[in-house]
């Protein structure tokens, strides 16, 4: 697969921003979040459209410039604890494939996938990168600096961006309200968190990204599996499945020497008092943990109910507490720290659900995507969800070191619940 940028533009907000808004300030959760980019890729099928790439591309761009005008943010450049809102503008790529796109959604490679996204785009909070299929097809790859956006900020602001240009013709018709809540400042007043809670993660070598499709019907068994005295949700079902087969395909030996943490993203808009839209610009979220010190068993009862207990403790007080710039309950140091804990080994699993979150909601005007896929992290031990195309069903991108990608992927009880990863599969 051949995939050659054709184009490089910087886009701007269509109306300069204000003065008064040229300072935006991190947010105590923005401080301590961590500055990789989230990476996302639409696929969109255009078999029954007749525009040209030049007027499709010029839509975007329109639509785009006058969207960034409310995000204003993503079109600045970043500094230490705030961002100098400058209308410096977001990188905006244009790339031709050599190939057709159900040769990619049939047997996707997720390091080919990254070529569908901008590459060397630290200078930018934002970058886009709009492909453009032999077929006639389309894939937009985006990302966003973690350091300002959370998960579903990006994906609100996609869905936002695209509203406009389907309703406008690529103008942005002011018919589409497009109003995020730039409030994250206001609700999570910034701290002096110091350099220790500055969150900076390097690159690890010989990290393996690889999706695997969960229909509907084997989440359905999964739960069933687990269902104790509680009804496990899809996630806690297949979290607590992911993680049983990590740890025996790989032998970790889990005791009072060597303990587990598990630890799930929580968005926290439905979570404060009062809630927050969904439009709620920022880092809006925070992580929970769950401490495993023993082993769990095959039917991973214990470890569902513990994922419930984890992620029921994100709630008002957990909120309010971070507004007070309660640090250690933010991160994991309250864990962390108790008494003999720091001194044992931990073996680290991070989960970010984007399951339920307006993923395929995204119709520039094309209809929308048939398939939404994630980019991929350079960093271990993490599995993002994502909802299948119906919403039945779970695509879990697993990140895992090379030699755990092996004998993870040769698990014969974890492939007995996953779906050939073929065009059709995928839709369920």
């Amino acid at each position: 697969m051949d995939v050659e940028v054709i184009s490089k533009e910087i886009i701007k907000p269509s109306t300069p921003t204000p003065k008064h808004l040229q300072i935006y300030k991190f947010s105590f959760t923005d401080q301590v979040s961590p500055s990789f980019y989230i990476p996302l890729i639409y696929f969109y099928n255009l078999n029954d459209h007749k525009l040209g790439n030049n007027i499709i591309s010029g839509d975007l761009k329109k639509s785009l410039s006058k969207v960034l005008t409310h995000y204003y943010p993503l079109a600045g450049c970043l500094n230490d604890d705030y961002v100098d809102c400058n209308d410096k503008g977001v990188l905006f790529l244009e790339a031709k494939v050599k190939c057709n796109l159900s040769q990619i959604i049939g047997e996707p490679n997720p390091r080919k996938l990254n070529k569908f996204l901008p590459d060397h785009v630290k200078n930018f909070i934002l970058a886009i990168q709009v492909n453009f299929f032999d077929c006639g097809n389309i894939a937009i790859g985006a990302c966003v600096s973690h350091k300002i956006a959370d998960a579903s900020t990006f994906i609100t602001f996609i869905k936002n961006w695209a509203a406009a240009a389907s309703v406008g013709g690529g103008g942005g018709d002011d018919s589409v309200k497009v109003c995020p809540e730039l409030l994250s400042a206001t609700l999570f007043p910034p701290r002096d968190v110091g350099e220790s809670c500055r969150v900076s993660l390097p690159a690890e070598k010989n990290i393996v990204c690889k999706s695997f499709v969960f229909r509907g019907s084997m989440i359905a068994a999964l739960k069933e599996k687990y269902a104790g005295r509680i009804h496990p949700t899809r996630v806690e079902a297949l979290s607590a499945f992911i993680w049983s087969r990590f740890a025996a395909s790989t032998e970790i030996k889990i005791g009072p020497e060597r303990v587990s943490m598990l630890v799930h993203a929580v968005n926290l808009r439905k979570r404060m008092d009062p809630p927050q839209p969904d439009d709620s610009f920022g880092n809006i979220s925070g992580p929970t943990a769950t401490i495993i010190s023993e082993d769990i068993g095959e039917e991973c009862y214990g470890l569902v109910k513990m994922f419930r207990d984890a992620i029921g403790k994100i709630n008002k007080d957990y909120a309010k507490k971070l507004q007070e710039g309660v640090f250690e309950h933010f991160g994991l140091l309250g864990s962390i720290n108790d008494d003999g804990f720091d001194r044992r080994e931990v073996v680290n699993f991070y989960y970010t659900s984007l399951c339920r979150f307006p993923l395929y909601e995204a119709d520039f005007g094309w209809g929308k995507p048939i398939w939404v896929a994630w980019g991929g992290w350079p960093y271990r031990n993490i599995a993002v969800l994502m909802d299948t195309k119906c919403g039945n069903g779970i695509e879990a991108w697993i990140h895992l070191k090379e030699e755990d990608m092996v004998k993870f992927e040769a698990d014969k009880e974890f492939l007995s619940y996953v779906s050939p990863t073929s065009c059709t599969q995928r839709m369920y």
